[in-house]
């Protein structure tokens, strides 16, 4: 159960903290209006992502039995997670336009986050099939990977709001480039696991 718990809470960090639409539109809420409208659209992927779970858990779930399509997926998602790590790595800035327009945070955070095609990647390639494979070892490591995974998605986007309202410097900082590389890293080393389980399921050796 401890290593589906941490492998989501590696992935909901990473995930909360890196570059992409929601976050800045967490940035551009708190700027425009105050931390709770940045916190507003934090909170969005708690409406907008369950029934995105909840489809492609029963799609994976049905193809369990299985074994060589998980596989594939397992290192589709493996090479996703993989191309995650090398964009934090190679992260040098952030840049966040700003346009002023009326407070409606949670629903546009909803909106933007179910455009996005983020979500639909994540659990197609990598979340379902860590929580199928989880669900096969306990519900309870089912329950540890996704409650991980949100715990450390919506609340490092809160965190980021909080800390934006207080010092509008910190995107542009060391401290949030090293700890986007350094996320970086670990996902490459997740992605290389993904790959490996993967070619288990494909070929077990």
């Amino acid at each position: 159960m401890m290593t589906f718990l941490i492998a989501g809470i590696v992935l909901g960090f990473s995930s909360g903290v890196a570059p992409g639409p929601l976050l800045v539109l967490i940035i551009s809420e708190t700027l425009q209006h105050n931390v709770k409208a940045g916190i507003k659209v934090a909170l969005s992927p708690i409406v907008t992502d369950l029934p995105i779970v909840l489809v492609t858990l029963f799609v994976l779930t049905g193809l369990s039995r299985f074994q060589a399509i998980l596989g594939v997926v397992s290192i589709s998602g493996g090479f996703f997670v993989c191309w995650l790590g090398y964009q934090n790595i190679r992260i040098t800035r952030v840049n966040i336009r700003i346009e002023i327009v009326e407070e409606n945070s949670l629903k546009k955070g909803i909106i933007t986050n179910f455009l996005s095609p983020h979500p639909y990647l994540f659990w197609l390639s990598v979340g379902a099939p860590t929580t199928v494979r989880a669900i096969n070892h306990s519900m309870f490591a089912a329950a540890a990977f996704i409650g991980g995974f949100y715990a450390l998605l919506v609340g490092s986007k809160i965190v980021i709001a909080v800390i934006v309202a207080r010092s509008r410097s910190f995107l542009a900082g060391r401290a949030y480039i090293y700890t986007m590389r350094g996320l970086g890293v670990a996902l490459v080393v997740l992605g290389v696991l993904l790959v490996y389980d993967g070619l288990k399921l494909v070929r077990p050796f």
